[in-house]
């Protein structure tokens, strides 16, 4: 029994390969998307329980798929989780702002961190 579906949307094959493997080791079913097109269908062809996403991806930051994702009925109540290189507090707060869950610092948080932060926003939007 899966513990939920969580959406990678990742350009980087090392990262998603992590976090595939974390994730699906602690009882998570993983959807991957390299791209922030690629990411918006799934999340709406998947209906994941939360959303990975990154923020450098090609052809679409990921601040406008976040932007998207928050204006659709259907995907609007997602939580989304941004993981990023990019950890200046402007970006940081952008993120928030757009109404993102969290952000995590890739590099400043480690895969298992992750893992708790997933398993905590869960938790608590579960509640609602």
């Amino acid at each position: 029994m899966s513990k939920g579906k969580i959406l990678i949307v990742e350009d980087e094959a090392g990262f998603r390969r992590i976090y595939k493997e974390v994730l699906e080791t602690d009882g998570y079913t993983v959807v991957l998307a390299e791209t922030g097109e690629q990411g918006l269908k799934s999340a709406n062809k998947e209906s994941p329980d939360l959303i990975l996403l990154d923020l450098r991806l090609p052809t679409m930051h990921g601040f406008e798929v976040l932007q998207k994702l928050k204006e659709k009925e259907a995907t609007k109540n997602i939580p989304v989780i941004i993981f990023s290189v990019m950890g200046e507090q402007d970006d940081i707060q952008e993120g928030l702002d757009l109404g993102a869950e969290d952000y995590a610092v890739k590099g400043f948080y480690s895969p298992r961190e992750i893992l708790k932060q997933v398993g905590s926003i869960l938790a608590r939007t579960a509640k609602h």
